[in-house]
């Protein structure tokens, strides 16, 4: 083995504090050219799947300090694309010499993949801590791909050839990340929401929320999810308002969350955590512990080192389930805590560094949470998927896509691959008014295997638009443990997913979003006696392979309407399934 580190330009990479040296590696591991900068030791966890540590050398009584580097490559051979978790950053093969990623406890996972043909790992990664700085890219030189991780400090990384399906190894990896990292994720939190955000912007008032809610319980909507605008009768946007969190749109708000339970709908309620506005009473007090100004927002981001400011989000968030009877809390903007180079902390900091402060922070809101409403919500989003975050949460939403189905697609099923115990839910669903109801349910089949939330006023929605909603909201209550808690293979990430499937307890969901055929076979759908096709294609022809046998098949259409049935072959069968519509196979 040879050391060429050093031929790589990478004119953004910093400097480590020794020079990575070759390390021998098991065969199991396949093709893996192995350097580390430190003391490192190896070991196998399975066919294909090493753990390598690092430590720094030792120079003394006092121990190794300073970074360490773990560096390996692998033929780039049959590759199809790099997954990382980041929004959009699914696809493409980067080069090694880009600026490399940082991820923390606010920010980003320390995670990615290579993609082999056939939706195999080439080579998955994952770190044991959060705070690290991440390359990954072709080499040009060698045709080669090329990862390095470093942190300061004891690192571990696992490394995953194995070949498997790609969302295999990321789950397993998530699983290691789950051990020592207890979860309560509560039923209600993976059953389809409302989100006042699209449909309402900030026109808060008691009866809109109370009339939505009503009208959403009716189609199948169990959670309203109230955004921004209840703590301000200010309507121009921006986030000078924040801080105080008085419920100024909300009036008697105890008794009108009372209402919104009478009809059988939970509450979770809208904050933007980091931000103290300059319109708010808080202002005075707490903006001398600016962490960033961000004067484009009319706001500061302060900085939860000290415990003053800690004190008062965690009084203003808590108030919601314990003095209003809420059922959760949407916690928004946690990535703006992830500041490179934060000021030096003051006198009155008890952290040293930003993250020690957001731990200490996000534990005590959910100790308090959980201590009024044992089976209360937190909902996070992308781009703060860390595992580090995962006690504090119980929920992950996609990051913002407004009327982007394949986006939305593409951003449930990346959050998905590496959730863990989280469900996960879409960006808020909009359309036009006068949006076919085949049209709704695509959005809808886009978003299948997360949690829906639904973003439009329903009081307008016409009856076809109606029935399309009520009957997939249905379908994905009624396989909700298939959908969320089974075994997840998404397609072709290189291609934003065109299929993705989950494999149940006897029942197999598949969505086609391009005119591919689906797999029916046991090695590719699992043992199934149900198995469903959603097509969000415009193509209605809908091949069936790899099979036995056949099987009863039940045609529905976008509003739930069976429009055929009848006796199918499972290899090469052709059925007719309408742009928004459903097959159901059962075996006979």
């Amino acid at each position: 083995m040879t050391d060429t580190s050093d031929e790589i330009w990478e004119p953004h990479a910093p400097a480590t504090t020794a020079r990575p040296r070759p390390v021998d590696v098991p065969a199991s591991a396949g093709r893996l050219e192995l350097l580390v900068a430190g003391t490192a030791s190896v070991r196998v966890l399975a066919e294909g799947v090493i753990e390598v540590t690092a430590e720094p050398e030792h120079t003394g009584a006092g121990g190794g300090t300073g970074d360490v580097r773990i560096e390996w490559r692998t033929p780039c051979v049959d590759v199809t694309s790099f997954w990382s978790p980041d929004p959009r950053g699914t696809g493409w093969l980067p080069t090694a010499w880009n600026a490399p990623r940082r991820t923390s406890l606010s920010r980003g996972a320390p995670v990615a993949a290579l993609v082999g043909t056939g939706d195999t790992t080439v080579c998955a990664f994952a770190t044991d801590r959060e705070e690290v700085l991440a390359s990954a890219g072709v080499v040009e030189e060698t045709g080669e791909f090329r990862f390095w991780v470093q942190a300061a400090g004891r690192l571990t990384v696992r490394i995953d050839t194995s070949g498997r399906h790609f969302g295999r190894s990321l789950a397993e990896l998530a699983d290691w990340w789950t051990d020592g990292r207890p979860v309560h994720v509560p039923t209600a939190a993976r059953l389809p929401a409302y989100s006042t955000w699209y449909a309402l912007h900030q026109n808060i008032t008691p009866g809109t929320v109370e009339r939505q809610a009503a009208l959403g319980k009716e189609l199948g909507l169990d959670t309203i999810i109230v955004d921004d605008g209840w703590m301000t009768t200010d309507r121009t946007r921006g986030y000078a308002h924040c801080g105080d969190w008085e419920p100024h749109s909300l009036p008697d708000t105890a008794a009108h969350v009372a209402r919104v339970h009478d009809l059988g709908v939970q509450y979770m309620l809208w904050y933007a955590l980091p931000f103290i506005g300059k319109d708010s009473a808080a202002w005075a007090e707490l903006s001398r512990y600016t962490l960033v100004d961000a004067p484009h927002m009319g706001a500061v981001v302060v900085d939860p080192r000290y415990p003053a400011v800690r004190a008062h989000l965690v009084d203003r968030l808590a108030r919601a389930v314990e003095e209003w009877g809420m059922d959760g809390l949407k916690v928004d903007f946690i990535d703006w805590f992830g500041v490179q180079d934060p000021p030096a902390p003051g006198p009155e900091a008890d952290c040293a560094t930003v993250d020690e402060g957001l731990h200490l922070l996000l534990a005590e809101i959910r100790r308090r949470t959980v201590a009024a409403a044992p089976e209360s919500m937190i909902e996070h989003r992308q781009p703060y998927v860390s595992p580090g975050l995962w006690p504090y949460a119980t929920m992950v939403r996609a990051v913002d896509c407004p009327l982007s189905s394949q986006e939305n697609r593409q951003r449930v099923v990346d959050t998905r691959l590496i959730a863990g115990p989280l469900a996960v839910h879409s960006d808020m669903l909009m359309w036009h008014p006068t949006e076919p109801a085949e049209q709704i349910a695509c959005h809808l089949i886009n978003v299948l295997f997360g949690v829906p939330q639904i973003s439009v006023d329903l009081a307008v929605q016409s009856p076809a638009q109606r029935e399309a909603l009520a009957f997939w909201l249905g379908v994905s209550r009624a396989h909700v443990d298939t959908l969320q808690l089974g075994e997840f293979r998404p397609a072709r990430p290189d291609l934003g997913y065109p299929m993705v499937g989950a494999v149940g307890d006897g029942t197999t969901v598949v969505a086609r979003y391009a005119a591919l055929p689906v797999a029916t076979g046991t090695e590719a759908a699992g043992e199934w006696r149900t198995l469903l096709v959603a097509n969000a294609d415009a193509d209605p022809g809908v091949r069936l392979t790899g099979g036995r046998g056949t099987a009863e098949a039940t045609v529905q259409d976008a509003r739930g309407r069976t429009v055929g049935t009848s006796t199918v072959h499972l290899d090469g069968g052709l059925v007719d399934v309408p742009r928004g519509g459903l097959l159901t196979l059962r075996r006979v």
